[in-house]
């Protein structure tokens, strides 16, 4: 048995608290985007997350994902159930200098967060006791198949498919899920005239965006499982990847608008960490540049493809971390260096890169449909319409997430 590198150890418990960091994060950055009356609902389905896929995680979810493969397809749910055999003794397949229990803490970070990434694909509109069920199911038929294939020693690891930090495992499965489950779910329902249809907080969004760039470094460079040269690598290509896209989405914003949007910087960070992250580990900073710089054109022209698809994604979940997750797991076929990890580009592993992509994006729609049929057979899932126009806080939580000039009652007092 290796042993345990306290460095190393200390590196991957940071990383595994800035990503879990970054679902919280995530509820900040959707639920500024929101209208008023919806922030609490899209938050408390963000949150739930981490106590739904947590226990999922525990009993059958990291054996399923990371177990040994039952014909590259799935993991043995049997040697880490109720986390058997997860202790402090490393494992040499995945980390041979850190305690086991942190590569199972670490992934479940990945695992909780991707189910979060879908909900602002279909505000106001999914039922909450339904959707508690959805992500339940969603992350046992999808996420944890699509962890297997590339992480685990599935079939598509074994093809020589390469995700750094989950461009494929998490962004393109959750990517296109949410537009599927957009389009079974159906457009919005909004009042004409609505006067709380712009975004709840520009400065809620950029807390959120702000935290979420400052977890993906755990979410990147952690993915090297120790504090060397690889991590640094992957830690420096995230923020490059990020910086540039920003900067590409303003240049596309203002050759459209002849301005610039707050939500549009802010997004455009966003689509340039969803590029980089398949590739972090496997690419060189000056790459990296490229790869967020494309990472945020393609994004951005997505649009004209979801106009076309005619699927009311409220945030553009599907543009954002679909398309960019897609993107990036591509370019590394063009971009990898053998120099940074034992990955080169060539055609070959831009072939099994597609592959990848294809097979995961299809799965995920598939799946992602064929569940919400089967929840719909048991009740509806919609929120009702005149719910959806009136915000769907109050019938969810009963609460709202502002009252700040609501001072008429303290004014009759």
């Amino acid at each position: 048995m290796q042993a345990i590198n306290a460095g190393d150890t200390a590196f991957v418990l940071i990383c595994t608290a800035l990503v879990c960091m970054m679902t919280p994060a995530l509820a900040l950055f959707y639920g500024g985007l929101v209208k008023q009356r919806d922030v609490l609902s899209i938050m408390i389905q963000n949150f739930v997350c981490i106590g739904i896929v947590s226990i999922i995680w525990v009993f059958g979810g990291f054996s399923l994902a990371f177990g040994p493969s039952i014909g590259g397809i799935i993991g043995d749910i049997r040697p880490y159930f109720g986390m058997y055999h997860v202790g402090i003794s490393p494992n040499d397949t995945y980390a041979p200098h850190i305690p086991f229990m942190m590569v199972f803490a670490y992934q479940m970070m990945f695992a909780i967060i991707t189910p979060a990434l879908m909900t602002g694909a279909f505000v106001g509109r999914f039922k909450f006791g339904a959707y508690l069920f959805f992500v339940a199911l969603w992350t046992i038929l999808v996420y944890l198949p699509a962890a297997h294939w590339i992480w685990g020693g599935g079939f598509l690891s074994k093809m020589g498919v390469v995700d750094f930090a989950g461009g494929i495992v998490i962004h393109t499965s959750a990517g296109f899920s949410a537009l599927a489950a957009a389009r079974f779910l159906g457009k919005r329902k909004v009042a004409v005239g609505d006067p709380e249809s712009q975004p709840a907080s520009l400065p809620l969004v950029a807390l959120g965006a702000g935290l979420l760039w400052f977890g993906w470094f755990g979410f990147n460079a952690g993915g090297a499982y120790a504090a060397d040269a690889l991590a640094a690598y992957a830690f420096t290509n995230t923020m490059l990847a990020g910086a540039i896209a920003m900067l590409v989405w303003m240049l596309w914003e203002w050759r459209e608008h002849k301005r610039v949007s707050f939500s549009g910087v802010l997004v455009g960070a966003v689509t340039g960490l969803a590029t980089i992250t398949p590739a972090a580990g496997y690419v060189e900073p000056m790459a990296a540049l490229l790869i967020g710089a494309i990472g945020a054109t393609v994004c951005y022209n997505a649009k004209y493809v979801q106009e076309w698809l005619k699927i009311d994604d409220t945030l553009e979940v599907w543009r954002a971390h679909g398309v960019g997750g897609m993107t990036g797991a591509i370019l590394i076929g063009f971009m990898a260096s053998s120099h940074i990890n034992a990955v080169s580009a060539s055609v070959k592993q831009l072939g099994v890169q597609v592959l990848a992509v294809v097979i995961v994006a299809a799965y995920s729609w598939i799946i992602t449909t064929i569940l919400l049929k089967v929840l719909a057979g048991f009740g509806h899932l919609r929120v009702a319409d005149d719910v959806q126009e009136e915000g769907v806080d109050e019938a969810m939580v009963g609460e709202r997430a502002f009252n700040l000039f609501n001072m008429k009652n303290d004014i009759n007092k």
